[in-house]
């Protein structure tokens, strides 16, 4: 089966260890409960690389097939977007929440090939107002800012919130989500490129990482870490609310528990969704005519292209191949 899969780590050159070929996973053998997806496309994370690095999967799953994002075809001819947390057979409850939870491409094989076997519960269907492109692009970091926007943050709409990072798949789905909602958005970006393509997804005003603002916020989202944490709680308002969901700059080296106590600030952790909130998510999108922010589209025999672009730091939305 055609793959992208990782074979070996390097936390300095990690697509040293990226590979694109046929790889035979018959072998493996299928829970009784997991049916077949036909991929149509697939989309990059910042956890792919990670994956490379060797962060969160052992060496003894290697070779391991990239990816948590992905739509297709079922064998019962029905569109699915692939949801890829996976939780245990009996965990009833939030699978974000299940300790023996994991996303695909860690305990499973990925979305990066031309099949994929996941658990049944695992498939929400598509709507058809999205195209495989659009819909791949949603089950991670769509998935993620739509949860902190509308399960974890305190703020309703109306309220100004601010995105650290205007450049990544989180960030962008939020930015687009919020204004779409009714929030006053504003947003941070050390690339003026990068600021003025945020402004058209719906920011209000756009700054320089760690620029002072006019106004405290009432929530800052935040998923770079070290880089904007500081600045992200000067940001806030007393009581205001810091949602994370990511450190892909590194862990805050501080978290100023003088502020948070003396302000009562809320620090509040985010991670994925569920399978519900995929499914309300891609309604959401139909309702409101919004779409995700397509970086590029490769063909999947030019994955290796589209990682260089993430990896470089290049990217404006989400990354997508084509299978």
């Amino acid at each position: 089966m055609r793959a992208v899969y990782v074979e070996s780590f390097s936390t300095t050159h990690p697509l040293d260890g990226l590979v694109l070929g046929d790889l035979d996973v018959d072998n493996n053998p299928v829970p009784e409960d997991f049916v077949r997806v036909t991929l149509k496309a697939s989309a990059l994370n910042h956890h792919d690389l990670f994956s490379l690095k060797g962060v969160g999967l052992p060496a003894e799953r290697l070779p391991m097939i990239l990816g948590g994002d992905g739509a297709g075809i079922d064998d019962d001819g029905n569109e699915v977007i692939v949801h890829g947390v996976v939780s245990g057979s009996d965990w009833k409850a939030d699978e974000t929440l299940d300790p023996r939870r994991s996303l695909l491409s860690e305990r499973y094989h990925g979305t990066m090939a031309d099949e994929i076997w996941v658990p049944r519960y695992n498939l929400v269907p598509k709507p058809a107002a999205l195209s495989f492109v659009q819909a791949a692009a949603l089950p991670t970091s769509w998935l993620t800012a739509y949860r902190m926007l509308f399960t974890v943050a305190p703020a309703a709409p109306g309220s100004t919130i601010l995105v650290q990072g205007a450049g990544g798949g989180v960030a962008t789905a939020l930015i687009a989500m919020a204004n779409a909602a009714g929030y006053r958005v504003w947003a941070t970006s050390r690339s003026e490129e990068k600021q003025a393509k945020a402004l058209g997804l719906g920011a209000e005003r756009c700054f320089a990482p760690g620029d002072r603002l006019p106004e405290r916020v009432d929530v800052v989202f935040d998923s770079v870490g070290e880089a904007t944490w500081q600045h992200s709680l000067k940001a806030l308002k007393p009581g205001g609310a810091l949602v994370t969901c990511g450190a892909t700059s590194g862990p805050a080296a501080s978290t100023e528990l003088s502020r948070v106590f003396f302000l009562q600030l809320r620090i509040l952790g985010s991670t994925m969704g569920t399978r519900d909130e995929l499914l309300r998510l891609g309604q959401f999108l139909v309702a409101t005519g919004l779409r995700p922010q397509i970086d590029s589209v490769y063909p999947l025999e030019k994955a290796r292209d589209g990682f260089e672009r993430m990896l470089n730091g290049e990217v404006f939305g989400k990354v997508v191949f084509e299978h």
